[in-house]
C-alpha cells in the first residue's frame, strides 16, 4: 500500500492507476477505523477495482461543542489495517491544504440535509459535502463507497453528486455490527463498562419499532413507546423517526421504502443507527 500526503504524488498514482486499465474506488474515512470501514475497503476490492482510502478528521464538520479534539486518530494502526485489507493507497492529505489560507467555498445541500442530525448538528452536513466534493476532485474515483449507518449523509451525498453531475457512482454498505447487534463506530471506544452493555438498547428499539410498523401498527405510537424504552435505557434521545428512504421526508407512505433513524446519548458519547423498514404491498 502506498502512504501518500501530497496531491501531486496523488494524482501521479491515480493516473499509473489509469494508464493500466483500473478503475478507482474512494472510500472516504475520519480514521480510528473498525471492521465497518473494512467491509467498505473489501467490497471495492471484491468488484476488482483500485481501492483509494483516505483518512482526513474534518474540521468544518464538528461544532464549537463537539469532540474534534479527543477523535481517536491513530494512523499506524490504521495503516495496518488497511494493508492488511488490500488497499491500495492511503491518501492523509494535510488541513492545510484541505483549507489553505484563504479558502471561502461552502457546499450545501438542502432538503435531505435539514432534519435529524442537521436540525441537531447546524452546519455539519455542509462541511461533510464540502470536504467530500473535494475528495472527490482530488481522487476523481469511478465509485465511492460509504457505510448506511451514516444514513443521513448518504443520502446528502448522493443528492450533491446528482445535482453536481459528479459521474460518480455512490454505493452504500450495509452496518456492520458487533454480536449484541451494536452498529461499530469509531464513537463506541468512548463508552464505558456499563455504557457499553447498555448501549444494546439502541439497535434492540429500533429492531422492535420496525418489527411493530410492519405488522401495521400506529407509527406514532410505536416511535413513542421506543423513545421511551430507550429514556429508560439510559439514552437521552436526539430523535427517532421513520422516514422516506430517499428523501428522508417524514410523512412516507407505507408503499415506499421507509428507514428508522435514530440518534441517542449515553453519557458524552452521541450514536447514531438505522433499520430498513420494508415498502408494505
Amino acid at each position: 500500500m502506498q502512504t501518500i500526503r501530497t496531491l501531486s504524488a496523488l494524482r501521479a498514482a491515480i493516473a499509473d492507476f489509469r494508464s493500466g486499465g483500473s478503475d478507482i474506488a474512494l472510500v472516504p474515512t475520519m480514521g480510528a477505523l473498525h471492521r465497518g470501514h473494512i467491509a467498505l475497503i473489501e467490497t471495492a476490492r471484491r468488484q476488482g477495482r483500485k481501492v483509494v482510502a483516505s483518512i482526513f478528521v474534518n474540521p468544518k464538520q464538528f461544532g464549537p461543542n463537539e469532540d474534534l479534539a479527543r477523535y481517536p486518530r491513530r494512523e499506524a494502526a490504521d495503516a495496518r489495517m488497511l494493508t492488511e485489507a488490500g488497499c491500495d493507497i492511503l491518501w492523509l492529505p494535510p488541513v492545510e491544504d484541505m483549507y489553505p489560507t484563504g479558502f471561502a467555498t461552502n457546499i450545501s445541500v438542502s432538503g435531505v440535509s435539514e432534519g435529524l442530525d442537521g436540525a441537531a448538528r447546524p452546519g455539519h452536513f455542509d462541511g461533510v459535502a464540502t470536504v467530500v466534493a473535494k475528495l472527490f476532485n482530488q481522487v476523481r474515483p469511478d465509485i465511492a463507497l460509504f457505510g448506511e449507518k451514516d444514513f443521513q449523509q448518504l443520502a446528502v451525498i448522493r443528492r450533491m453528486v446528482s445535482d453536481l453531475d459528479f459521474g460518480i457512482e455512490i454505493e452504500g454498505v450495509p452496518t456492520q455490527r458487533d454480536d449484541d447487534g451494536l452498529a461499530l463506530s469509531s464513537r463506541n471506544v468512548y463508552l464505558d463498562d456499563g455504557q457499553r452493555a447498555a448501549a444494546v438498547a439502541l439497535p434492540r428499539a429500533l429492531g422492535d419499532a420496525a418489527r411493530a410498523i410492519l405488522r401495521g401498527d400506529s407509527p406514532a405510537d410505536v416511535l413513542a413507546a421506543a423513545r421511551d424504552s430507550l429514556t429508560g435505557a439510559g439514552f437521552a434521545v436526539d430523535y427517532i423517526e421513520l422516514v422516506d428512504a430517499e428523501t428522508l421526508a417524514s410523512d412516507a407512505p407505507g408503499s415506499r421504502p421507509r428507514r428508522l433513524l435514530a440518534a441517542a446519548r449515553l453519557g458524552g458519547t452521541r450514536l447514531i443507527d438505522n433499520l430498513d423498514v420494508p415498502a408494505i404491498a
